[in-house]
């Protein structure tokens, strides 16, 4: 927990602002302060929100809890004081939307995910759905399981924000309007019939911007506010002896290799095929014909970001000693948000149990994804992905497209871009601009037409472990430049009176 100094400073900052924004019945200096009292009043039910919450995972690529998931995603956004909360339909798992007119002169857009990736217990030291409170040396209490950071723990938050503001009386100074698929972990492949509904797409075009909230903050304090991020494929190409004409249908022993083609080795074969032979640079025909190089202020903010960085403490997170050829941290981090990349994250075929099984696989699977930059397109990586497996001759091989979207970029000077920043200078947390995330979100469906809004992160708060063991969220903090849930809910309140507040 946050030292009694460090509370009464961020108490001080928070109520800093208000006299941008008085509030009815509350004094101009006042509103903030509430909203805090009622927070740190309401710490216990967000925390047990947030372990209930985890506790119904959704997972879409194994169609479990669909029905379930949504309908808490409902239960939430009512409970938050959202109005005209439903689901919307599309041809995979269903959406959930919800809107707030407070009578607000500015609108901000909230867009959730309320499914998570798959998981093996047997690989966590806490089971991923009970949601323990664990002690985490050198951060404090901690939520461990699925979805905890990735992105239960921070959406939790913000509906914890709503809870705050209407325990103290206080409207929200902007109208709010929450979108929230259930299928992000598998590529969003139906998200864009949500966002086009008619009603929801016309309130989304009445908004600022929109953001998924999020809990990034290293162990200095530090948030970067991203201008982008990259778009993503995610796929499988499957290499048959059915398909291909050649090498057994089935699995058969592996003595008769000697004799039968192998569809295991033509999948290697295509794969290697796809990159330089040190598997770091994409050599797919064409592949870099609209790829769009870094701006000078791109390179710009990059600089400032590894001067700012730790690079010792980043290597030692990720448990790596080296970069891509070994190249300096700021060469590194251009290179991660300029390069398209294909990696593979998994292969599958024959037997994979203890010991050894003699056989010669008939099937052999790898799944992929491909990380996209402005101004490549899905649908362009797609084709040529296609075309150049053709040219090669391995037309046999299928490739399965599971979902994915274009790459996002919001400008600089966007209202949203500057009420993050705002709203970090004023909690006195350090912010740096990025000029693209390399990970993805679905923001492309925002920033693109028919929407066209700006698209982004923000939070405070932090947590690791997505999509691996051990997932955690921080909830009590013992980092002094660390937010818990209580100051990270704060963000979420700040970030609206700044927003309401901008020009």
């Amino acid at each position: 927990m946050h030292d009694r100094r460090t509370l009464i400073r961020n108490s001080m900052l928070l109520g800093a602002g208000m006299a941008l924004l008085p509030q009815p019945g509350f004094a101009k200096a006042d509103a903030r302060a509430a909203i805090r009292k009622a927070a740190l009043a309401n710490k216990a039910a967000d925390i047990k929100r947030l372990q209930d919450w985890i506790g119904l995972p959704t997972i879409a690529a194994e169609n479990r809890n669909v029905a379930e998931g949504a309908a808490y995603m409902e239960e939430l956004a009512k409970a938050a004081g959202f109005t005209g909360v439903r689901q919307v339909k599309t041809d995979g798992l269903p959406g959930v939307v919800g809107f707030m007119d407070n009578g607000a002169k500015h609108t901000l857009g909230i867009y959730f995910m309320y499914d998570v990736k798959q998981f093996d217990p047997a690989e966590w030291q806490s089971p991923p759905l009970e949601a323990r409170l664990v002690d985490k040396p050198g951060w404090g209490q901690v939520v461990i399981g699925r979805g905890a950071v990735n992105q239960k723990g921070p959406e939790a938050t913000l509906l914890a924000a709503l809870h705050a503001m209407k325990a103290a009386g206080v409207n929200p100074p902007v109208n709010l309007v929450l979108v929230a698929e259930g299928e992000e972990e598998i590529g969003s492949p139906h998200f864009r019939q949500i966002v086009e509904t008619p009603d929801v797409l016309a309130a989304l075009r009445k908004t600022a911007g929109i953001f998924i909230p999020a809990g990034w903050q290293n162990a200095n304090g530090k948030v970067d506010v991203n201008l982008g991020s990259k778009g993503i494929i995610e796929l499988e190409l499957i290499a048959s002896g059915e398909k291909w004409g050649r090498g057994p249908k089935q699995d058969i022993h592996s003595s008769l290799k000697a004799m039968v083609d192998s569809p295991v080795w033509r999948l290697v074969h295509a794969l290697n095929t796809l990159v330089t032979p040190d598997g770091n640079t994409v050599a797919i025909d064409g592949w870099f014909e609209n790829v769009r190089k870094l701006t000078p202020r791109e390179k710009e903010l990059i600089a400032k970001v590894a001067s700012a960085g730790d690079e010792a403490q980043q290597k030692a997170q990720l448990g790596v000693t080296h970069w891509i050829d070994d190249l300096p941290y700021n060469q590194a981090l251009e290179r991660l948000a300029q390069e398209p990349t294909v990696n593979i994250e998994g292969l599958v075929a024959g037997y994979t149990g203890p010991g050894g099984k003699t056989v010669l696989p008939g099937r052999a699977v790898a799944k992929l994804d491909l990380r996209l930059v402005p101004n490549q397109t899905r649908a362009e990586a797609t084709q040529k992905l296609r075309a150049h497996l053709d040219a090669r001759g391995f037309k046999d091989i299928e490739l399965n497209v599971s979902g994915g979207y274009d790459p996002t970029e919001t400008a600089e000077s966007s209202r949203l871009i500057q009420a993050e920043l705002a709203t970090y200078r004023a909690l006195g947390v350090e912010a740096a601009l990025n000029p693209r995330l390399a990970g993805s979100w679905p923001g492309a469906v925002f920033t693109a037409p028919p929407v066209s809004i700006p698209a982004g992160h923000f939070g405070l708060g932090s947590g690791a472990g997505a999509h691996a063991p051990n997932e955690w969220y921080l909830v009590e903090s013992t980092n002094p430049k660390v937010a818990g849930i209580t100051d990270a809910t704060m963000g979420y309140v700040e970030i609206m009176y700044q927003l309401a507040a901008g020009r």
